[in-house]
């Protein structure tokens, strides 16, 4: 890309090697040149100040289903038509419906996650000891592996009731379906996303009907009971949200906590601080979600013509918003590219906003705040095996993770 030419999606994503490397940098120079930028390829308008942003995600009036937009801006988007004749609340989650079903199936899916989240604590630090007990004495390990991965599966695998030999078969298939979000992937990736999906529908068909007949004390029987108390909620939106809250609890939290950890071993003044106070574990976790947050985009749907910052939008066209550039914009933050879990708070834009602000952000948060204090705690000297090695970043589009993170534990 020429210095002077605005990127297009495919620079936009970690498929490109200077935006895997630095995307900070990349998305700084958009923000700064076209803060609101037509993509010509993907037919898309893209948004990266942190003003606008945060104004489209929380309009309330702006739609979210992907069906709605013009077909110049879903160019790139590579999905089999649903059945029309099958309501679209029962072809997708809540993530890309909008009201009414967007509101009659978040309402009780939020309350029952929120209620066993604000006990479910002690749970999360049972699996977190465990993972760094799977450590031990190692002296040498793929944190990724051994810790950022396997703390997500057990902690919605243990909300959802869902059994510990099926943990690894889990993981593969929220893999596999979060490849549906990847307009750019193979057939290889296609087809592990098919045969996750039918494993995953499987799945929760049985689930729904045993719990049905058998509750137990996990989410599932929580949602068949509020069904059967008068929710109205059919089995397919059950088992499409419950599928789609394993996926999104899943990746999006291993990530998290991988680049919270990788963040406290290149910064050792900021270690030191939460080192000194463990009550620091929440703006620890807000301060990395807002630097180096695991998912780099969200987009809504124009309902009427509008301007965002004087720029005209035309009704049905996709907006996608830079999450990752609003979060380092200097407009909004002081020294934003500077790691300081100590910085006065603003709100981040790493959750999205509005309605559709994400439904696990509670646990994801409240996995990262027992397990980076405690991970540190146990081993206080943990460091990058090869600090001089480039990281070993996915390259999934929309999302920013780690593939290994090799560290020397110290003991």
């Amino acid at each position: 890309m020429a210095d002077d030419a605005l990127p297009t999606i495919l620079q936009l994503t970690p498929l490109d090697e200077d935006y895997r490397r630095d995307p900070a940098t990349v998305l700084a120079k958009l923000r700064s040149a076209c803060p609101v930028h037509h993509d010509a390829f993907s037919g898309a308008t893209f948004v990266s100040r942190y003003s606008d942003v945060r104004g489209v995600a929380t309009d309330l009036t702006l739609w979210r289903d992907p069906l709605l937009a013009d077909p110049e801006s879903r160019r790139l988007q590579r999905f089999d038509p649903p059945d029309p004749s099958l309501p679209r609340s029962e072809t997708s989650s809540i993530l890309t419906l909008d009201d009414p079903d967007h509101a009659r199936i978040r309402g009780p899916l939020s309350r029952a996650l929120y209620a066993r989240v604000a006990r479910f604590r002690p749970e999360v630090e049972r699996i977190v000891d465990e993972a760094l007990d799977r450590i031990g004495t190692q002296a040498e390990v793929d944190l990724m592996d051994l810790f950022c991965v396997p703390i997500p599966i057990d902690v919605i695998a243990s909300i959802l009731g869902v059994p510990h030999d099926q943990l690894e078969a889990f993981r593969d298939w929220s893999e596999g379906l979060i490849q549906g979000l990847n307009p750019f992937r193979n057939a290889e990736q296609t087809a592990h996303m098919e045969r996750s999906s039918l494993a995953l529908t499987a799945y929760f068909t049985e689930a729904l009907a045993d719990r049905r007949a058998h509750p137990r004390d996990d989410l599932i029987s929580d949602m068949v009971r509020l069904q059967g108390e008068g929710a109205p909620l059919s089995d397919t939106e059950l088992r499409i949200n419950l599928t789609a809250l394993l996926v999104g609890g899943n990746l999006t939290t291993t990530d998290l906590i991988g680049n919270g950890a990788r963040l406290l071993m290149l910064n050792p003044s900021e270690k030191a601080k939460l080192m000194a106070d463990p009550g620091l574990a929440s703006a620890l976790v807000e301060e990395v979600l807002r630097f180096d947050p695991p998912v780099d985009a969200t987009s809504r749907i124009a309902s009427r013509d509008l301007e965002i910052s004087g720029c005209p939008i035309a009704k049905t066209r996709s907006v996608n918003l830079l999450l990752r550039g609003a979060n380092r914009d200097p407009e909004a933050f002081e020294n934003p590219d500077v790691f300081d879990i100590t910085r006065k708070k603003v709100p981040h834009m790493s959750f999205g906003g509005g309605a559709h602000i994400c439904i696990g952000a509670p646990l994801a948060r409240l996995e990262a705040q027992v397990a980076l204090p405690r991970l540190f705690g146990r081993y206080p000297g943990l460091a990058l095996a090869d600090p001089e090695a480039e990281p070993a970043w996915r390259k999934l589009p929309f999302f920013r993770g780690l593939e290994t993170l090799t560290v020397r534990t110290g003991a």
